[in-house]
């Protein structure tokens, strides 16, 4: 049921590090929140063990979710082939307005803003396998949008 989680070297080290932090910094200073909280009486109304139970639930759900994408984590392969797109590639496209670069990264990793696009997003979906010269219609909301595949890198 866990899907794969594409992911670079240094995504994976990224998420790692959060991981580190969240369970050895993050949740034991909650717990001391919430502990100092407890000693100022009741927490029925207590606003402060509220906000320290909320963020609990919040690192929690953080840790669980690093860890599972951890465990699912597939390296991208950064040797990878420059005759036809596939994750870790970073590919330009040419379209109706211009040139356009993206790299090709899992969804954990994706960044729009920063040209870095989901093999799971509409773009990213139609551009695997593809090979230079191939045409793409990518189907979005706003209309068909008709790229053309002009680099592999």
């Amino acid at each position: 049921m866990n899907k794969p989680a594409y992911i670079s070297r240094e995504g994976l080290e990224k998420l790692r590090a959060e991981l580190d932090e969240m369970v050895n910094v993050r949740r034991p200073e909650v717990a001391a929140r919430i502990a100092e909280a407890k000693e100022h009486g009741d927490i029925s109304e207590n606003a402060e063990y509220e906000d320290a139970k909320n963020e609990q639930a919040f690192i929690e759900g953080r840790i669980q979710t690093l860890a599972s994408l951890i465990k699912n984590a597939v390296l991208i392969d950064e040797s990878h082939s420059t005759t036809h797109v596939q994750i870790g590639s970073t590919v330009v496209l040419r379209g109706a307005t211009g040139d356009e670069t993206y790299a090709i990264v899992g969804s954990t990793e994706a960044s729009p803003a920063d040209g870095r696009i989901s093999n799971e997003s509409p773009v990213g979906r139609a551009v695997l396998g593809k090979r230079k010269g191939d045409r793409v219609t990518v189907v979005v909301p706003a209309g068909d949008l008709v790229y053309e595949v002009v680099e592999i890198r």
